[in-house]
């Protein structure tokens, strides 16, 4: 084969390389325009993601890529108390009616307690019942992910924090106008922030 045949051949594989990247993002976009979910990131997936930041005011910024934020079982243990570590590192739940959070109205932001991350807006906070915090929706879409739950005998869709991967809790179709959404969340995953 010669230089120019191993160029073009290059060349068509960084192409299809770049289609099939394109097109992976399209469907993404497309599922998420479709069902109001952005699917999970892939395992092993790039060391940055895609989060969109809130000021203290609650005003939405410009999307940014930042690093993820990895960290061991033991560094995890060190930051956070026993029961938001079982929660948010090891998918735990906890009881109902019991968090902090649940009666929380005041106008503010909801962040991962894990890195900080704007999850949830007081504004779409609703009374589900439950027992535990809900959303009609995320405050950003680019700042959670979702991917499938099989634990306990049951199938469930788990949401988790998109940068450091906190679990939060589940999203289920059982919930209020506008989009038919419950997101429902560990109050132990979350630290509440009052708009300023």
């Amino acid at each position: 084969m010669t230089a120019a045949s191993h160029t073009r051949q290059a060349e068509s594989i960084t192409r299809r390389r770049l289609l099939v990247a394109g097109g992976a993002t399209v469907g993404a976009a497309v599922l998420a325009a479709l069902t109001g979910r952005w699917p999970a990131a892939a395992a092993g997936s790039d060391a940055q993601v895609l989060i969109v930041p809130f000021s203290s005011a609650g005003v939405r910024g410009t999307p940014q890529q930042v690093d993820r934020i990895v960290r061991s079982e033991d560094e995890w243990r060190s930051r956070l108390s026993p029961e938001a570590f079982e929660i948010t590192r090891k998918a735990g739940t906890e009881r109902a009616f019991t968090g902090e959070l649940l009666h929380q109205n005041s106008a503010g932001i909801f962040r991962c307690i894990c890195c900080d991350t704007a999850l949830f807006s007081s504004s779409t906070k609703f009374d589900s019942g439950t027992g535990w915090p809900s959303f009609y929706q995320p405050i950003a879409r680019e700042n959670v992910r979702e991917h499938t739950d099989r634990a306990l005998g049951m199938v469930r869709t788990a949401v988790e924090c998109a940068r450091c991967e906190a679990h939060l809790g589940h999203v289920f179709d059982d919930g209020p106008r506008p989009t038919g959404l419950r997101y429902c969340m560990n109050s132990v995953a979350l630290h509440f922030v009052a708009l300023t």
